[in-house]
Formats: C-alpha cells, structure tokens, sequence
C-alpha cells in the first residue's frame, strides 16, 4: 500500500516542500530510503522502529521503500521521523485517514515514542501558509513560534499515539489551536557578566561612550584600542541595552534564523531581544559566517539585526576575519556549495576591541610596554586594510584612575542615552529612502540626505588627504556625521559634526 504524506525541509533560511512517499509491499524484508538524504535521515530507520514498537504499533515485516521527493534536494535533519512513521501506520491501517493533502508534518521520534522539537518550524509553518495547506501537525515544545503564522490550523502533539488520534479524527472534530505557551523572555545568548547591564556601572571614558551612543544610532561599526581592563567589553556588552526594541519584521527575521540553527528553547515564540553574540577567538570561519556540508547559519548570522562582539579581535585567524567583508558590506553572506547555494542575512553593528599591543600596556603612564616596534605593527598588521577601512569608528579607550572608579559620578544610565538613539532613528526612519539606518545609506542617499557645504568639503577633502582615507572610508565618515547630527536633532550636516566623524579616524593614523 502506497501512503503519500507532506512534510518540508529547510534550506538556508527558508523551508522546501517535500512529499514523503511509503511503500509497504510484499517481499524480502527491506528498508529502503531515497531521495538525497544526509545520515541523520538514514538512522530515522531505527528511531521509527523502536518508536512503533513501544508505542504499540508493532513494525511491518515487509519490503519498505520511502521516497523524499524532490529527489534533486538534499534533505536534512531528524524531523522527517514523523511524517515517516504516519505514512507507514496509514499502509498499516493503523491510521484511517486516506488523503493527508494540505496536512504538513514534521517531528523527530524519540524510541519511546514520544516527539521531540525541530528545527525551523517557522519557517516551515509560513512556507506552508503560502502553500495553502490547513494543518500542521507538529512537536508541542515548537507551538509557540509556529503560531506567530496566521491562518494555519496548528496540532501540537506529545507523542506518536496523540498523533495517530489527530489524525484519525475528521477535521471538524480537531480541537482548536491552544494559545502559545507562555515563557519567559529568551536573550538570545547566555547570560552577560552582568546581571544588569547598564551604562550607570561605568565609570569615566566620556570619549568611548558617546562613540558607543554614536553607534547605536546609526548602525555603525566600532573598534575600541585600550589596555586590559579599560572597560571595553563592558561597554560593549552595553550596547544591546541602547538599542531600540526590536520591529515585529526584524522579530520574525531574527526568530527565523535562531529557528533554523536550533537556538530557540522550547516554548519560546518571538524573540524579544536583540541578539548579542561574542564568540571565542578561536571560533572557524565556517562557525562564523555560516557553512558545512548542509548550509546553517553561523555566528554572522544569528547576530542578526543585533551585536557582534568580537573581543581581543587580532587573536582570531585572519581568514576568519577577512570572511567577515561580505556581511559587512552587503549585510547578508552567501554560502555556495556543490549542489546549490543558500543566503543567509546577516545584517548587525560590529563591536571589536583589541589592545594596543601584545602586553597590552603600549602608551600606558604606569606600567612598561615590553613589546618591540616590530612586534607591535605585526600585531595591528593583523587587521588588514580593508578590514579597517569597514570600521565606521576606531577609538581610544584609556584606563580609568582608581580615584575615579571610588569617588567619581555614577555614569549616565542606559535609559537616558537609549532615548536619544531612538530620536536620531525616527529622523532616520522619517527620511524616504531604503535604508533604515545611516550606515547603510548608499552614495547617492548621502548626497540627498547629508549635503555638504563648501566649507564642509574643502575641511574633509583636507582631512582625507591628511588621513589617506580611502573613498570608502571618506563616505563612511560622512555617515557618521549624518548620524551625529540626527543625535543634535539638526537637518544640516556641519563642521562641527564632520569634525567630530573625522576624530574617530585619527586612531587609525596613529596606530
């Protein structure tokens, strides 16, 4: 008996409609897979096995042959066990439904029987709405990020049994899709160093945090220079808290990802956050901008419409840094293989911090640098030009006096400098052009939407010149002066903004 069950596979970041097809004959006992699938789809043989038998099923001694069609797809992931099991229960008679059109399934058995959560249900639940199917029959713990998709008939099940019943109930007697499970809010990494992370921890570098503020409001890329325990990653893990609150598309884009790449709890819809990631130095390339042998999305990637923290930044391999040029142009990286290629968005405000040299201590008033003149420009070697020239700031971090850490004011708190980021991006935002924030703004949107005077263009024309700024760079520092005078509420793009963009380049001469 022929029993043809729908089900979907995910590609990069979007799902693909697969037809799992189940063929229960006479003959030599044999279990049969086809259809390009990877090793984890092959074991689902003996998952599918043990989970039948202690459901109470049993198992058919027969020759079993199953299709995953397209056959010119590769597909991947345990979360075919599912719609493997319902096709084989439906051949047995064991399930009385006979046309499962419009019903998606998707699910990974444990032996017990009992289902366990998959990857990318959301955006196998949207494909499935755009597809017209009514129903997706689904693990429970994966409810709550495919009800953020409307219109789809949801049934959430617990074990193979609860799904054998679903099914051979008519679909008038479905019971209505539960509410999502409440949950509480999911940061997208684990927890920071600090329980609260505010700016009123920090003490002093007045410099390096008003580059942080100049960052959050307009997406710009940042490198901080300082000595250990300047206070770099604490500003740095500080930056999220000024950022505004994510849009329901950049939620949706964001849960997305994080979905595909396994990163949800379970019960946990929306994220709420916006993602920070700071992987390890010694992270690959491939880990971080997304690859292997089935395409999933890498660090790049999950930090999607959030921060990229790349602490001790010369410590990582320079391939893997110079992987980093697409995404940060382009905001998306692209990853082709032999069979086809995936795109993956990759769309975040970089934060790096390095030290001055190897010791660290390189300038410092109270300790002795022991690093040689070679030995430093090889360190800041490994930075190459290009990779720099993407940097929008690159600013000094001092270390504080002790005297300042015990005795100085408390700093301003993230609250205060977070409402004058979300004025700067409503100036954005009101502006008619694509990009939604500053540091995407293409050549021609800056000369619509920062004109310079002639005052204003002899004084960067000079700097450049003095700077060796490339025209990258140049356009970049006219980006940062659009966002500084966001900051000030102005429309007119002066010297005194310029001038302030062009201070966050002098670290670069001199370094």
């Amino acid at each position: 008996m022929l029993a043809t069950i729908e089900s979907a596979t995910v590609i990069g970041v979007d799902a693909c409609r697969v037809h799992v097809e189940i063929d229960v004959s006479n003959g030599f006992p044999t279990f049969q897979l086809v259809g390009l699938p990877d090793t984890s789809i092959k074991e689902s043989r003996d998952r599918v096995r043990a989970a039948m038998r202690n459901s109470g099923y049993g198992f058919p001694v027969s020759r079993i042959t199953i299709n995953l069609a397209p056959g010119d797809v590769r597909k991947a992931g345990p979360a075919f066990d599912l719609p493997i099991a319902v096709g084989m229960l439906a051949a047995m008679g064991v399930v009385k439904r006979t046309d499962f059109t419009g019903i998606v399934h998707v699910g990974e058995l444990s032996l017990d029987g009992s289902i366990q959560p998959a990857r990318g249900v959301l955006p196998i639940a949207a494909e499935a709405r755009r597809n017209g199917a009514r129903a997706l029959l689904l693990p429970n713990d994966n409810l709550a990020e495919a009800a953020v998709v409307s219109g789809l008939k949801l049934l959430p099940v617990k074990t193979l049994t609860e799904a054998v019943l679903r099914l051979n109930q008519s679909d008038a007697e479905w019971p209505a899709t539960p509410a999502a499970p409440s949950a509480p809010l999911h940061p997208c990494t684990p927890a920071p160093l600090h329980p609260v992370a505010d700016l009123s921890d920090l003490h002093g570098q007045a410099f390096a945090r008003r580059a942080l503020e100049v960052a959050a409001a307009g997406g710009h890329n940042l490198l901080m220079i300082g000595p250990p325990g300047a206070g770099k990653t604490m500003l740095a893990r500080r930056l999220a808290g000024i950022l505004p609150p994510l849009s329901f598309e950049e939620s949706i884009e964001a849960t997305t990802i994080h979905s595909v790449a396994g990163q949800l709890r379970p019960g946990v819809g929306l994220l709420t956050e916006r993602p920070f990631r700071a992987p390890h130095h010694t992270i690959s390339d491939v880990a971080l901008v997304g690859g292997g042998s089935t395409p999933r999305p890498g660090e790049v990637s999950l930090a999607h419409h959030g921060v990229l923290f790349l602490d001790e930044m010369p410590e990582f391999d320079r391939r893997v840094l110079e992987a980093l040029r697409q995404p940060i142009e382009e905001g998306r990286i692209t990853v082709s293989r032999a069979l086809r290629s995936v795109l993956f968005p990759a769309r975040f405000v970089l934060v790096a911090a390095m030290n001055p040299c190897p010791c660290g201590y390189h300038g410092d008033k109270k300790r002795e640098c022991r690093c040689s003149p070679p030995q430093i420009a090889r360190y800041h070697n490994r930075l190459s030009g290009p990779l720099r020239d993407r940097l929008d700031l690159i600013v000094e971090v001092d270390a504080v006096p002790i005297s300042e850490l015990t005795d100085g004011p408390e700093g301003e708190p993230s609250a205060s400098v977070r409402t004058r980021v979300l004025a700067a991006r409503e100036r954005q935002a009101s502006r008619s052009v694509r990009a939604r924030v500053n540091a995407n703004l293409t050549g021609t949107d800056l000369k619509r939407v920062a004109p310079l005077d002639q005052a204003g263009r002899r004084l960067l024309e000079r700097s450049a010149e003095r700077l060796h700024l490339s025209a990258r760079a140049f356009h970049r520092v006219i980006r940062v002066a659009r966002t500084i005078a966001d900051l000030a509420g102005v429309d007119a793009v002066t010297n005194e903004h310029l001038g302030e963009a062009l201070q966050y380049r002098f670290v670069e001469k001199s370094s």
